[in-house]
Formats: C-alpha cells, structure tokens, sequence
C-alpha cells in the first residue's frame, strides 16, 4: 500500500489539526480540514493559521488537487475558500452536506438565496467513491453519527477520520447536534475499525485528557481497536448508545458552534454581505 507524506498543523486555540497530505512521487497534495482563526469577542477573521498551510505548500513546491472537509465544523470555521484562492484545488465534502444545509439553514433562518444542494462545494463525495492524489489511490467512506455528512477519507496507508474518533486515550465523538446519531456512529466507526490494522489513522482534534501532557493526533487502527476507551473491542452497540447519551446529556454546545456553522455550511464562504457592505453571523436564541 503506497505511503503518503503527512505534514500536520495544530491549532491550538480550537484543538484542531489539519493536514497536508502529499504523494511523494508526484508532489500532487491534499489538505484537510484546513481552519479560519476568528475571535468570538469582536468578530474579526484572520489567516495566520492558513497562512502557515500556504507557506508550507509553497515551500515544498506542492501541487494542490483537493482540499477536502472531513464534515461541517461545529468547532472552526474553515478556510478552504481563502486557502483555495492562493493555492487551487477542488473544495469537496461528503453529499450528505445538503441534510445539514436544509437542517441549519432553518436553524439560522439563512436567505433564500441560500443554496441547500451543496453547490458552493466543487465536488461531493459519494460513499466509496475513489478518486486520486497525484497517483495516490484514494476513497471516500461515509462515517455519519457526529453528523449525518461525516466523511472519512482513506489515502494510501493512512485514513482521516475528522471527528469520529479521537486518541484512544479520549474516546469518540458527541452525537447530540442536529442530525447525529450514537448507534449511526458506532456502526460507521466499526466500518472504520475494519480497515487493515497498521493504518495510519489522523485526527481532526486532540483535547489532552488528564492522563498525558503533549498533543497527539497520529493512532493506528490496531491501537484504537484495541484500546479506545469508549469502543475498544468488547464494547457492544448497546454499550456504546448508553454510555454515549448519557455523557452527552452532559455537554455544553462547542464555543464557536454558532459562527462555525453557519460559516461552514456555506463552504467556509461568510454569509453575504448586506447593504452597507458587512457581513453578519446570526445568533439565534434558545434553539439549540
């Protein structure tokens, strides 16, 4: 099984990591789940941390053919579009964003001009569609639960698994936003589970549980059959819906849920700008 290189960059202020993954042979790359930095207090935007994915793509004399969303983001908003405009390639998620555009764009009242059949995305994967990086064979899975358009992408050797699984030492993702599921996503992450035992699994967040001090984002499938705290091997269906419920019920929403949405919803494109030439995030009360 081909190799990809894989450059990760690490937000700190949402716990995110995006990647850089790149067909050694070709210099052909993708990027996943790239982030806007935004600050909550005064509305402001800034692409310090997708400048840093630009310089890198630049430096390495990177060719971009995808820029992929592993789903729509309720803990960043996504920079593709800026990164996009720099670097080229294809801005693509799973075709089940059209469930969450007709879902939030309720949530959100969003204008009629709102699309809610994915087309601000250039392209949206189907389940077990292939396609290539440089000459890196590549496939989409459908890993709904956390949200109904999770989409996991196998590339070479490794899989990104946005938010579906975290460190075995963390467990597995929430499933009480619009639309997830505790069952769906059990059986999506046992199809996960399934994939050959030394593949490379990356992550979309690293939250540092108590039990260890440094960031990490890099597991393998063996390693989180074997050991995930919330779906180790041994854990049935029945287990993990209760346990999964029962810790949600718990949870407040994500910080940026709000801007993140509704940003990402629309491919990490602002919402439009009204007539005095500003863009407005919407809060809406009370309804989630």
């Amino acid at each position: 099984m081909s190799r990809p290189d894989v450059k990760a960059f690490f937000d700190h202020d949402t716990n995110t990591v995006s990647y850089v993954v790149t067909d050694p042979e070709t210099r052909h790359c993708a990027i996943v789940d790239s982030v806007l930095d935004y600050a909550p207090n005064s509305g402001r935007t800034r692409h310090g941390s997708a400048q840093q994915i630009v310089d890198y793509v630049k430096q390495e004399k990177l060719t971009v053919d995808w820029l992929l969303e592993t789903h729509v983001h309720a803990d960043h908003l996504s920079a593709a579009p800026w990164i996009q405009e720099q670097l080229g390639g294809k801005l693509a998620i799973g075709e089940h964003i059209t469930t969450v555009q007709e879902t939030f764009g309720k949530v959100f009242n969003a204008e009629t001009e709102f699309a809610r059949d994915g087309r601000q995305f250039d392209h949206l994967f189907k389940d077990g569609e292939t396609y290539k990086v440089g000459n890196l064979e590549a496939r989409a899975m459908h890993t709904p639960g956390h949200t109904p358009a999770c989409m996991s992408h196998v590339i070479g050797d490794a899989v990104f698994v946005g938010d579906t699984l975290f460190m075995p030492d963390y467990g597995t993702a929430r499933c009480d936003f619009p639309g997830g599921d505790a069952r769906t996503l059990y059986q999506s992450i046992q199809t996960l589970l399934a994939l050959p035992d030394e593949t490379r699994m990356f992550l979309c967040h690293d939250y540092l549980p108590d039990s260890r001090k440094e960031y990490v984002w890099e597991t393998t499938v063996a390693d989180q059959r074997k050991h995930n705290i919330h779906v180790h091997e041994g854990i049935s269906e029945e287990e993990f819906v209760a346990m999964r419920e029962s810790r949600d019920a718990t949870l407040d929403m994500p910080r940026l849920i709000l801007p993140s949405v509704q940003v990402n919803m629309r491919a990490g494109h602002l919402p439009p700008e009204e007539d005095n030439g500003v863009s407005y995030l919407k809060i809406p009360l009370n309804a989630l």
